[in-house]
């Protein structure tokens, strides 16, 4: 049996026989679940400091890298639909990061219900500015500072970025992990490919993202909050930095990705993209799939170059 095929059983046998997610609170305990699954067998790293105050209500995990600095920064912004994930969910690929030699300050930033945007999206603007003003403390250099995120981290990441052009604490790189771009679409019924591929139904797939946009932004959100920037950043495109887009062919975020791509060449900002073939969402933290690896190597390949 190949390894993507034991990993598509695996997979199936976590969501076996689940019933939908009615609440914020049913996904978080799915997602904890699924995180442990993840985070196994953790690469060395030099430190790990955990929960480390940030803000009000808002914390980060530091993760040093071994050797000597200066480090270059990456500000992850984990994912998660808005509504869970946490450092921890994430942890794996934030020690993948800082084993490349980049200081991570992987965030914690507020959930909805409880916060609703735009509470997570300020939290992450001010996470970004605050890891520019300590990572002098941890060994790191403030000058190349990368942010990234994956699926609501990468909609977080992309609308952060865009949002902090003009701050001297800008981002000059984004990596955006099968991201959310452009709400309107997202709001929109679909099916799920990305629940098919983990053997999750999609009235299951669909059921989830309904309670990601209402948690979010509330029920019915008005055109003007779809296509409001720190929402949608598709409508901000030419104010992010260079930027590395990859996303998972079998992800229904994948026209997504696309889009943004098209928006990126019109406008002439620096890029790079890759799909890769028949890969669901989430793809890059399940290292038992073919592709995770070489993905990560990528980003980083691609953090090299402009941070």
């Amino acid at each position: 049996m190949a390894a993507s095929d034991s990993a598509s059983l695996d997979l199936a046998s976590l969501f076996a026989g689940m019933a939908p997610p009615e609440t914020a609170a049913d996904m978080r305990r799915l997602i904890d679940a699924f995180g442990g699954f993840l985070n196994a067998g953790l690469p060395e790293i030099g430190a790990l400091h955990e929960a480390v105050p940030v803000s009000d209500g808002v914390t980060a995990d530091v993760l040093v890298p071994r050797g000597a600095g200066p480090f270059p920064v990456l500000v992850y912004l984990h994912g998660g639909g808005w509504i869970c994930g946490s450092p921890t969910t994430h942890r794996k690929l934030a020690h993948r990061f800082a084993e490349a030699g980049y200081l991570v300050f992987n965030v914690d930033y507020r959930l909805a219900p409880e916060h609703p945007f735009p509470t997570p999206f300020e939290d992450c603007v001010g996470a970004i500015r605050w890891a520019a003003r300590e990572a002098a403390r941890y060994g790191g250099d403030a000058t190349r500072l990368a942010v990234g995120g994956d699926s609501a981290g990468g909609n977080l990441a992309a609308a952060s970025a865009a949002a902090l052009q003009d701050d001297p604490a800008r981002p000059k790189a984004a990596l955006l992990i099968y991201g959310v771009f452009d709400f309107a679409s997202l709001a929109s019924p679909q099916k799920s490919a990305t629940a098919e591929a983990a053997g999750i139904s999609p009235a299951l797939g669909e059921k989830m993202v309904r309670l990601m946009v209402e948690s979010y932004l509330g029920r019915d959100p008005s055109a003007a909050s779809l296509t409001d920037p720190r929402v949608s950043p598709l409508h901000v495109a030419d104010r992010l930095p260079p930027t590395h887009v990859v996303c998972g062919g079998a992800d229904p975020l994948v026209e997504q990705a696309r889009e943004l791509v098209t928006r990126l060449a019109g406008f002439g900002v620096e890029h790079e993209s890759f799909v890769d073939p028949a890969m669901p969402h989430g793809y890059v933290q399940m290292e038992m799939l073919p592709l995770a690896l070489p993905a990560i190597e990528r980003m980083v390949a691609f953090l090299r170059k402009h941070v």
